[in-house]
């Protein structure tokens, strides 16, 4: 049978609140520590606990990421979901299930490991034994892919952060499991993991934290929220760092948090910083960006600095709270009634969720105006791999802040909301400078901030607030590309697509054709995006969301000539990408369109 190294995707089939999410951690470090590719991608239900819950795990030498299109290893430890789980693998998949749980395996097409993991984990410590079980079968699958004890023995003493009694405990079952392998169980399967050369600059992180982190280097001085799923260990994220990194010299924090009694407070009190010169923002999701458009609005008209994070999950409605989409990008955009105009960031890497967490302040005051970050629970809630955070490496942009009366005097007729340079951003003054005036207004109003109805002022004003916020276009996050020599297909995607892209470029490739990639980075677009739709001959357009939200942006805003070269591939079933079923997707629409 050939060996299988360093390939192969694992799917845990376990029950929300049983403990397993440590266990499949642990799992997914060590093979990290391995210095093998690994990503995991966790599938939970919204209830709090007893739903099934899959936890998915991809080792792949080329970069490929979870979830996969096919299962190679499948623990089954939930009743609930025992059939359907075994029914739907392929014939030669490796399957590791307790024994303790009453349930037949009606397959004989299967390479079958069976493990009496409960009774094991009672010899080890019977109160806790629905929870050590889990690491019985991690112990299983360390020993079967050859993964070192000593390599698994940090992992969980990472995870369990010193606590010796938990360490000893999970350690003993680990053990326990392997030993049973050994001795029990003849190995059949042709999986192994390979040692790699680790970078030791790397590390794990979820993109919520890593956006956390980049807020605090970023300069935030008041975050208000209300809990939400996916967004909530945002928040709790850089609560949990402000005593670490945000601290005066007499241990005094230079942060507040609060926790907001609705979605229209917690955005209430972001305008209220902002409007003050402190860097404010909130995080929520879909419907807390719904349930806050008219504050939303105030912020753009009334030009106030403001930040809010939207990590995105399926809607409409309450939708499904703990799966994943791109579903919120068109309504961010132009979020509120009205004519509105919003800055979008779009990292597509934990890496960007740290640069863009303390970018979005800078841009938030240079514009003076609302700038939204856009993540999804995907990229928000699983570990990623990071090559290392970008540091801010200038002093904070604060925008045209007028702050003493010198400054104030060389602008000649100031006016709260006149346009002195030519690129559409006023000057503006603060509460608490001793300098007048200080107005901002959410109704019609003229340059000085005098309250005004007339036609031609309303006018001037929009046509101002539109171009301070085109005119960063060029100065935004731009576009990555990849190209080929070949201008042939490109494809234009965003966000956490750039995980899954390059497995569907291969598969592309595989089938002769020639592909290139653009990776939007924020909105609005860079006129980049025009030039590279200019190069290609015909352009798909790939998103996670069913009506193709970014494909509507692009054909509003690119050249009108450039817009018959672009077709929409939109998918979205609340579940992160396989690259297999967006790449016949994009065949599909090729075949169809007969281009």
């Amino acid at each position: 049978m050939e060996k299988i190294v360093n390939d192969f995707t694992i799917n845990i089939a376990t029950a929300n609140g049983t403990g397993s999410q440590s266990a499949n951690l642990i799992l997914l470090n060590a093979l990290f520590r391995m210095g093998t590719h690994a990503s995991g991608k966790n599938l939970f239900p919204s209830n709090i606990a007893g739903l099934p819950t899959w936890y998915i795990v991809r080792v792949s030498d080329y970069g490929y990421q979870a979830p996969g299109d096919n299962t190679h290893i499948q623990v089954v430890m939930n009743i609930d979901t025992w059939s359907e789980d075994i029914e739907k693998l392929a014939p030669g998949t490796v399957l590791i299930h307790n024994t303790d749980v009453k349930a037949p395996v009606n397959r004989d097409d299967l390479i079958v490991y069976p493990v009496p993991m409960t009774s094991m984990a009672r010899k080890i410590n019977p109160k806790l034994s629905k929870m050590v079980a889990n690491m019985i079968y991690v112990g299983i699958m360390a020993e079967m892919l050859e993964i070192p004890q000593d390599i698994l023995e940090e992992a969980i003493s990472k995870q369990f952060g010193g606590k010796e009694k938990a360490i000893e405990i999970n350690s003993q079952a680990s053990i326990s499991g392997r030993e049973y392998f050994k001795s029990e169980l003849e190995k059949k399967d042709h999986f192994y993991v390979e040692k790699r050369e680790k970078d030791e600059n790397r590390f794990l992180i979820d993109g919520n934290e890593a956006v956390a982190l980049g807020c605090i280097y970023g300069g935030i001085n008041m975050l208000s929220w209300y809990p939400i799923t996916p967004s909530s260990s945002l928040a709790e994220g850089i609560d949990k760092y402000i005593p670490k990194l945000r601290l005066d010299k007499d241990g005094k924090s230079t942060c507040a948090v609060i926790q907001a009694e609705d979605e229209l407070a917690a955005v209430g009190m972001v305008l209220g910083a902002g409007w003050a010169g402190a860097r404010g923002m909130t995080c929520t999701s879909g419907p807390g960006i719904s349930l806050m458009s008219e504050l939303i609005g105030l912020a753009y008209y009334a030009e106030i600095p403001s930040v809010i994070w939207d990590v995105t999950r399926v809607g409409p409605s309450t939708g499904l709270p703990t799966r994943t989409q791109q579903g919120d990008i068109s309504m961010l955009y132009e979020a509120s009634h009205g004519d509105t105009q919003h800055i979008v960031l779009i990292p597509g890497n934990v890496d960007e969720c740290f640069e863009f967490g303390w970018k979005a302040f800078d841009y938030a005051e240079k514009y003076q105006t609302m700038v939204f970050g856009f993540t999804d629970l995907d990229l928000g809630m699983n570990l990623w791999a990071s090559n290392g955070f970008e540091y801010p490496d200038k002093p904070m942009n604060r925008g045209k802040v007028l702050r003493t009366q010198e400054e104030l005097e060389k602008i000649e007729n100031y006016g709260r909301y006149r346009d002195v340079d030519g690129d559409g951003i006023p000057y503006r003054t603060l509460p608490g400078s001793g300098l007048e005036p200080i107005v901002s207004r959410g109704t019609g109003r003229d340059e000085d901030g005098v309250y005004s109805e007339k036609a031609s002022v309303y006018r001037t004003n929009m046509d101002r607030l539109k171009k301070k916020i085109e005119g960063s276009r060029t100065d935004l996050p731009q576009p990555v590309f990849r190209e080929e020599e070949e201008q042939d297909l490109g494809i234009i995607y965003y966000g956490s697509m750039e995980n899954t892209i390059q497995e569907i470029d291969d598969i592309l490739e595989s089938t002769g054709m020639k592909v290139s990639q653009c990776r939007v980075r924020a909105l609005p677009l860079s006129p980049e995006v025009d030039e590279f739709v200019r190069r290609h001959k015909k352009i798909i357009v790939l998103e996670v969301n069913r009506d193709g939200q970014m494909y509507g942006i692009l054909r509003k805003e690119i050249a009108t000539e450039l817009v018959p070269k672009l077709y929409s591939v939109a998918f979205s079933d609340g579940l992160p990408p396989k690259a297999v079923e967006y790449a016949e997707a994009i065949i599909g629409t090729l075949e169809s369109f007969e281009i």
